[in-house]
């Protein structure tokens, strides 16, 4: 026993509620998301024969400007060699080109081409109407106060890491 007084059975059953709603919440979180984002791949997959992966590294490439692999790999929450094969398919197919840093020419930045700007443009477009679609049943007061309390989650957790945590 932690000081205090002894916890009751009601206490016990409260946590212990408290933390199945939690994992309940962040299991709903989790489908949510994936439905979205099975819906958006289905888009890019039909028309744009790319991917959701594909089009949130040239999302990132759009915001920041040119990055490197490592800053790409944070934006995004996932591994550097995740980001490496994306980064060979996309020079491949011209859409993003490989520059040194002008500061220190040993770090190397990707960056979107021309071509690239105009097909993210246009991915961009569609990306937007999709989410439209799927969220058109909510109200925007709906959409804000859910904007909000996703927000501050986020912050919250990324407080709690110790690592790894994006920008």
């Amino acid at each position: 026993m932690r000081g205090g007084a002894p916890r009751s059975s009601f206490q016990r059953s409260a946590q212990v509620a408290d933390a199945h709603d939690s994992v309940r919440l962040s299991l709903r979180l989790l489908t949510t998301s994936r439905l979205i984002e099975r819906e958006v791949d289905a888009l890019m997959r039909a028309k744009f024969d790319s991917t959701i992966a594909r089009f949130d590294f040239l999302s990132a490439l759009d915001r920041h400007g040119a990055l490197t692999l490592g800053e790409v790999s944070q934006y995004l929450l996932v591994s550097n060699g995740n980001v490496t094969q994306l980064r060979t398919r996309l020079s491949a197919d011209g859409l993003i080109e490989t520059e040194a840093d002008e500061t220190d020419r040993r770090i190397q930045r990707v960056r979107l081409t021309r071509k690239g700007e105009v097909v993210f443009k246009h991915m961009a477009k569609a990306h937007r109407r999709c989410v439209d679609a799927l969220l058109r049943d909510l109200t925007q007061a709906d959409k804000n106060a859910l904007s909000r309390l996703l927000d501050a989650l986020r912050a919250s957790l990324r407080r709690k890491l110790t690592k790894g945590a994006a920008p």
